[in-house]
C-alpha cells in the first residue's frame, strides 16, 4: 500500500510540479501542438515498453518465484530465470521509465527534463534502501551469491532481448 502511495505522489506530484515549472521555464510550450503530438507518441511507446517489461517479469516471478500457496504478488523463491538470469532488478529497469513515459504523454518539458530523472534517481535509492536489504533478509546466503554474479541492471543485447521476450500466461 505504501509503495502505491509513493508512486501516486511521484506521478501526480511530478505532474503538478512539472506544469508549475513549465510556466516559468517554458512559458509558450503548451501552445506548440507539434511538440505535444510528438511527445505524446513517444510517451505512449515508452509506456508500452514499461507495460511489456512489467508484464513479462511479473509472469516470470509468478511462475518461478512461488513455492506453495502464497498471496498474489508474493514470492518465496529466488528467481534466476529469464531476465533474472542476467540482472537482479529487471522489473525495476522497466519501471524506471514510467515517470518519463507519463511526462512525455503529458507533454511537460520540466517533468521530462528535470522531474522524471530525479524520480528515477529516487527509485534507484529505493532499490538500494528497501529492495536489496529486503531480498538479502528474505533469501540470505543464496541472495548474497546471486548478488555477486548479477548486476542490478544489464543493458547488453542478450539481456534486453530476454527482458522483452514473450512469456506464456500462467
Amino acid at each position: 500500500m505504501i509503495r502505491i502511495l509513493v508512486w501516486m505522489v511521484m506521478i501526480f506530484g511530478g505532474l503538478a510540479m512539472g506544469l508549475y515549472l513549465d510556466t516559468f521555464l517554458f512559458p509558450n510550450i503548451h501552445s506548440c501542438i507539434l511538440f505535444h503530438l510528438l511527445s505524446f507518441i513517444v510517451g505512449v511507446l515508452v509506456l508500452f515498453t514499461v507495460i511489456s517489461v512489467s508484464r513479462n517479469t511479473g509472469r516470470i516471478l509468478a511462475k518461478y518465484g512461488r513455492d506453495g500457496n502464497l498471496p498474489r504478488m508474493e514470492t518465496n523463491r529466488l528467481v534466476s530465470e529469464g531476465p533474472y538470469n542476467y540482472m537482479r532488478h529487471p522489473m525495476h529497469l522497466g519501471l524506471l521509465l514510467f515517470p518519463l513515459a507519463f511526462a512525455l504523454i503529458i507533454g511537460s518539458p520540466s517533468f521530462i527534463l528535470i522531474i522524471a530523472p530525479v524520480e528515477a534517481l529516487l527509485m534507484i535509492l529505493m532499490i538500494a534502501i528497501v529492495e536489496e536489504p529486503g531480498a538479502e533478509k528474505k533469501f540470505g546466503k543464496e541472495y548474497d551469491k546471486y548478488k555477486k554474479d548479477k548486476p542490478w541492471f544489464c543493458f547488453k543485447k542478450k539481456c534486453l532481448k530476454e527482458l522483452f521476450k514473450y512469456v506464456e500466461k500462467i
